[in-house]
């Protein structure tokens, strides 16, 4: 009898010991356990990290890390980290975050314009994925790469459509040109490629002559026109006599490092550069900016007019006025030079 009540003591002490270990592992598994007060947060796990790195991220998140240390020693995840950005939804408990962290890498979105540089575009897309600039740059610019899809450093950056684009936060400085040489290739349908031998230019130069259009108008509407004009000089050997391209060139000169040129002068006009359009015909060896789509098409499309000029119009800000006739655009010219220093603006 007496051994029998210590086998039943054994047995209920077993059963409570099993108890409490089965809720401890319940509570580890699946008891809520996140402690911030937003919906949704996102770790970003970098690519060759360890435990460590992950668990920093996560104990200003989880109410309770040891928990979570212990569960993901138990599924192995401490020795098996994946790469990427992972959600975490408020009150989900251990087992989905393992879950969550270990499979569902979500993507980002890249967006970028305005950048005119590939030192530009490399730094801005840096900050939106796991490479860094300095990688980016080196597959950006890349001799081999650029040449095996009809590029030079000079025509680089038109291979770069501004838009927004779904990556892997952890996507490689490779991989990254590699996707949008793709999305260069998807633009330029049979269509648009059928426009460009149109109008006698190549790719790359729709580009060059894009980021010249762009410069030169931001207004969709006005575009058009404004290539128009600049295919006209084309076709009659006329230089573009572009100033966008004197302020690209004035840029490169240590001069004119950190300035804003506001208004061409005619000293300008006198820089030797490839870039400068009033002293060389045809267009210049790359872009001087990253186009808008809206430009790009706007050359394709571009206005058949007879229009071979166009000055700035000081009563409509951001539009031009278009001339036929040398004598009608000098007219125009003056009317804006005028506005121009009545506004102070002298440089």
């Amino acid at each position: 009898m007496y051994i029998k009540k210590i086998l039943w003591a054994i047995a209920i002490m077993g059963l409570a010991v099993f108890a409490m270990i089965a809720y401890y592992i319940y509570g580890a598994m699946f008891q809520p356990n996140t402690k911030f007060n937003t919906a949704t947060e996102y770790i970003y796990v970098p690519s060759n990290a360890n435990y460590t790195q992950v668990r920093k991220q996560l104990i200003p998140l989880l109410d309770d890390i040891d928990s979570f240390d212990a569960l993901a020693k138990q599924k192995q995840y401490t020795s098996n980290i994946k790469a990427g950005r992972f959600s975490i939804i408020k009150g989900m408990n251990n087992n989905d975050i393992i879950n969550s962290i270990r499979s569902k890498n979500l993507p980002v979105k890249i967006a970028f314009n305005n950048q005119n540089t590939i030192e530009e575009l490399a730094g801005r897309v840096s900050k939106q994925i796991e490479a860094d600039s300095t990688s980016l740059y080196s597959a950006m610019t890349d001799e081999t790469f650029l040449t095996d899809n009809g590029f030079s450093k000079t025509t680089a950056l038109g291979m770069y459509l501004p838009n927004s684009y779904e990556f892997f936060w952890n996507t490689t400085a490779k991989d990254f040109t590699i996707r949008m040489q793709k999305e260069y290739n998807r633009f330029w349908t049979e269509a648009r490629l059928a426009q460009a031998a149109e109008l006698n230019l190549t790719q790359n130069e729709v580009m060059t002559l894009a980021s010249i259009v762009y410069e030169e108008s931001k207004q969709a509407d006005e575009q058009p026109r404004v290539a128009g004009v600049y295919l006209n000089r084309l076709r009659i050997g006329m230089p573009l006599q572009a100033d966008p391209t004197l302020k690209f060139a004035a840029y490169q000169l240590p001069k004119y490092k950190n300035t804003i040129i506001r208004r061409v002068l005619n000293i300008h006009k006198e820089i030797n550069s490839p870039y400068n359009t009033y002293k060389n015909a045809g267009l210049p060896p790359g872009l001087i900016a990253m186009p808008d789509i809206s430009a790009i098409k706007a050359v394709l499309t571009a206005e058949k007019h007879s229009y071979l000029y166009f000055a700035a119009d000081a009563q409509r800000i951001g539009y031009h006025k278009f001339a036929k006739s040398l004598a009608q655009h000098n007219n125009n010219a003056r009317s804006y030079q005028r506005y121009l220093s009545s506004q102070g603006i002298n440089k």
